[in-house]
């Protein structure tokens, strides 16, 4: 792709083009501003050098003789990279007249590239970084077949079809307003009604589960995230100190200091042990405007977080009861296949190596003892400790990070928390940080895709509506809607004066799972037509039956 576009515009130059989990890239720097409409043309010129079917040529040279190659070259971005490079030696690749820096190793020849496709292009920052030159990226796949392709892009076409920033427009959840800020997220009356039906499960099975609900500050004092080697490890996802009263303050990118704080509050004992402290705490990270993406990644999100202080005896049997806890929330709601990763100590860290190892092995063993694979992330683990990522799989098989547990020795240590031991002595607890869900906004944003906005029943915003066929009907058609409502169905009524169809059509965009549909006939009997969104009809209906079998259907969250 990249020879391609150079000889179609030979004055650009070529940033970087790796290739990638979900296909492969190229950044250019161009005068041309490259369009969707480019895509085809730079296709065809690929078409002509595959046909070519040059021999890839792999050249290892010294690092400053690759340098003066790319200069001149007239390719700085290379240079560039060369300069920062410690190597000796660089490999270079050539096939025809196109030279380039990689690693490698490639095909044999040009020709042995089959079935292609460009996608999209974009901008992207030089390495990432908004203070560098805007580049131009072309985004693209390539299969070994035409009908991996093929069905590569039609599983690309449902992807597009499930995006939740369509969809949370289309069925009117939830908007971000610049005015307000970027990576901000305004909750619509559907979908905060959503939001407040997870956030009331979520309370009532952590309250099941023996777990203190606490409500914390969303600011505290600078010196407070010193102290829990924040500032030093996680600046740059904080945003600038306010001062008040000449004193700094800090919005909170984390709840953990808080939890730490009214365990603080008391004198602990051993026979309190463990303490487990959960919140609804909504925090604030500083994310860059290019990788802001609708409720994924967002500014200000709502974390289901929780604090379990322990003894270093009860880490294994509490980490193994939170795996259980968050098995059954997620597969309350429809998720039922996992990606399961261990992440062991970064480069920079809080706390001894001893430490470390301790709490790594401790959830190893609880990861083996409950029988789950897992894979190693070695190097991902957060400063303080180790950690458990679940990834959820959607319908379409993408995996989603949402859960998270993490033994920390080390916030502990540095906010001096202790517990009376049964030898009449303080004792460190050991501090386990976990979140089931993630953040309500991204796993909103994964609820919608994974059911393309048609949410189960004991989800949807509205899970009855009420359609009159003529306005003689509204009388007994607003009993109904007092009936549903009273029972705790979620109904509403559309008494507009406009055809069925219309009607039938406007709940089902709206993706509500039952439709009652009330006409001469209902009036008479006292009963409701039924409707469901996928076109199916139930037909006619007692209310009292219609109403058991959406209870029943709430209650079971199927």
């Amino acid at each position: 792709m990249a020879h391609a576009v150079k000889e179609l515009y030979p004055d650009i130059k070529l940033a970087i083009g790796p290739a990638t989990s979900e296909g492969f890239y190229y950044d250019f720097d161009s005068e041309h501003t490259f369009s969707e409409d480019d895509l085809p043309k730079i296709e065809e010129k690929m078409r002509e050098i595959i046909k070519r079917d040059s021999p890839f040529v792999r050249r290892e040279m010294p690092r400053e003789e690759a340098i003066r190659l790319f200069e001149r070259l007239g390719e700085p971005y290379k240079v560039e990279l060369l300069k920062e490079m410690e190597d000796e030696y660089v490999t270079v690749y050539e096939e025809d007249n196109f030279i380039d820096l990689c690693k490698g190793p490639h095909l044999e020849s040009t020709g042995k590239v089959k079935a292609f496709k460009l996608l999209s292009v974009a901008g992207a920052y030089w390495r990432g970084d908004e203070r560098n030159k805007m580049l131009q990226r072309i985004y693209g796949v390539s299969f070994f077949t035409e009908e991996e392709l093929n069905n590569h892009l039609r599983f690309l076409e449902e992807v597009k079809k499930r995006d939740h920033r369509r969809l949370g427009k289309e069925l009117d959840l939830f908007s971000i307003n610049e005015e307000i800020g970027p990576g901000l997220v305004l909750w619509h009356p559907r979908g905060a009604t959503v939001r407040r039906v997870i956030e009331e499960f979520w309370l009532k099975e952590h309250i099941k589960a023996n777990y203190h609900i606490l409500y914390t500050p969303h600011i505290a004092r600078l010196d407070l995230w010193r102290k829990t080697g924040h500032v030093d490890f996680y600046r740059e996802n904080m945003y600038s100190p306010m001062e008040i009263e000449g004193l700094e303050y800090e919005i909170k990118p984390m709840n953990c200091p808080f939890h730490v704080s009214v365990y603080k509050s008391h004198l602990r004992s051993y026979r309190d042990l463990p303490l487990r402290y959960a919140e609804l705490g909504t925090v604030y990270r500083y994310e860059r405007s290019g990788v802001l993406h609708g409720l994924l990644r967002v500014r200000g999100f709502t974390q289901d977080d929780a604090h379990i202080f322990c003894t270093e005896e009860q880490i294994e049997d509490e980490v193994k009861a939170v795996l259980d806890f968050t098995i059954f929330i997620l597969s309350s709601f429809g998720f039922k296949d996992y990606d399961i990763y261990l992440s062991t100590r970064p480069d920079e860290y809080v706390g001894t190596e001893a430490g470390w190892e301790k709490a790594t092995n401790a959830l190893r063993m609880a990861l083996e003892d409950k029988g789950l694979n897992y894979s190693i992330d070695p190097g991902e683990g957060v400063f303080y400790g180790p950690k458990i990522d679940i990834k959820v799989k959607d319908c379409l098989g993408r995996a989603w990070q949402c859960s998270t547990i993490q033994v920390d020795f080390n916030i502990p240590e540095r906010l001096d928390i202790k517990y009376r031991g049964p030898d009449s002595r303080d004792h460190r607890p050991v501090m386990i940080h976990r979140a089931l869900m993630g953040s309500l906004e991204r796993f909103m944003g994964i609820l919608i895709e994974h059911y393309a906005g048609a949410f189960p029943v004991w989800l949807s915003p509205v899970q009855v509506s009420i359609l009159t066929i003529s306005e003689r009907h509204v009388g007994y058609a607003r009993d109904v809607l007092a009936h549903l409502i009273n029972r705790g169905i979620r109904a509403d009524i559309d008494e507009d004066n406009e055809k069925i169809g219309y009607k039938i059509r406007r709940a089902t965009m709206l993706k509500t799972p039952y439709m009652c549909i009330i006409g001469e006939k209902e009036v008479t009997n006292r009963s409701v037509n039924v409707r469901m969104r996928d076109g199916r009809n139930l037909g006619e209906m007692g209310l009292e039956d219609f109403t058991g079998m959406i209870e029943e259907e709430i209650k079971g969250r199927r």
